[in-house]
């Protein structure tokens, strides 16, 4: 059943006070600070596409620990003009597929840069970026390495996805002040996190976020990802007060506190893979440590929807949204 009216008032108000480690800071400045010791831009090459109306290019940038990431960097065919930029996060298994995969924001008129998740190639897309770093825990990306945040799978493609838009902002052809970070699920963690890290960011727009409110998620629902925490938990009794460390150490709620961009979100209200309520917990914390202006977020709630929340319709709902916030992108062909 749907949340009815209290319920979704309730959802409206739900801002909890996240389990935040003394050296939250600390731990994200020096982490990025040793990305950043690395040039960004590794390779830029043309990649053959076979379509008409747009150019794409195979861009490798230097990510967590300067490790080689893989990117689709595509924009309209026609302008050689700086563009407003759309820098993409996958979702969970989930690699950058082929360049003709995703064509909305580039066929919109914005450039456009998706990043392939490390390690995560081969259950719903291919990708082509190893996670080569190994560590204990278990056998899922969202249970490798942790045991300690400093072995995380997260430390590291958060890390990548700020990187990513150092890249884009590095890039010929992108307006380096009017760049917006976006995702779905996993992708919308990474885009909310990156509003949290990165300064200057034009824009955030996130659906169903993974990772927000995390203590409480794992224990709202069996399904996948955060299901599998669960079952980690289940095998490996002793490793909780671990566990929760670390993912104190990557909760959305957290950089959504130290975000200042325009946000749009997205929640369906029937998800159960990354519940309803923790969504909520980041939007409504949303620039809460900034002094971000409220009046510069949206959120969107389907209410018979579930993870898919409102497809085509929200898509359309975040272009026009974009548009508004950035400035419409030129037309192909106008310089």
């Amino acid at each position: 059943m749907t949340a009815p009216a209290d319920a979704l008032d309730q959802l409206r108000r739900y801002a909890p006070d996240v389990v935040e480690p003394d050296d939250f800071d600390v731990f994200w400045r020096d982490t990025l600070a040793g990305a950043a010791a690395h040039p960004v831009l590794v390779d830029v090459r043309p990649e053959r596409t076979d379509l008409r109306l747009v150019h794409t290019w195979d861009v490798t940038f230097a990510g967590f620990g300067g490790d080689r990431v893989r990117a689709w960097y595509t924009r309209p065919a026609g302008t050689d003009a700086p563009l407003p930029t759309v820098v993409e996060y996958a979702g969970y298994g989930r690699g950058r597929g082929l360049p003709h995969e995703r064509l909305t924001w580039p066929v919109a008129g914005y450039a456009h840069l998706l990043m392939d998740n490390r390690g995560q190639s081969g259950q719903y897309a291919v990708g082509d970026t190893p996670d080569r770093h190994g560590a204990p825990g278990g056998p899922w990306p969202v249970t490798w390495g942790i045991l300690d945040p400093r072995d995380y799978h997260y430390r590291r493609l958060i890390t990548d996805a700020v990187r990513a838009v150092d890249a884009a902002r590095a890039l010929p052809g992108v307006d380096p002040t009017r760049v917006a970070a976006v995702g779905n699920s996993q992708g919308g963690g990474l885009a909310l996190a990156v509003a949290g890290l990165v300064d200057g960011l034009a824009a955030l727009l996130t659906t169903a976020p993974f990772l927000c409110d995390v203590q409480r998620a794992v224990t709202l629902t069996d399904v996948a990802p955060y299901g599998e925490i669960g079952r980690y938990l289940a095998v490996h009794r002793e490793a909780e007060e671990a566990v929760r460390r670390t993912l104190s150490y990557v909760d959305g709620v957290s950089f959504a506190r130290r975000a200042t961009a325009p946000a749009h979100f997205g929640i369906g209200l029937r998800d159960t893979v990354c519940p309803p309520s923790t969504g909520f917990a980041a939007y409504n914390r949303y620039g809460t440590g900034t002094g971000a202006d409220p009046e510069a977020r949206e959120i969107h709630v389907y209410p018979f929807n579930g993870h898919e929340g409102g497809e085509a319709l929200h898509v359309r709902r975040q272009l026009r949204w974009l548009a508004a916030t950035l400035g419409a992108p030129p037309a192909a062909g106008r310089a």
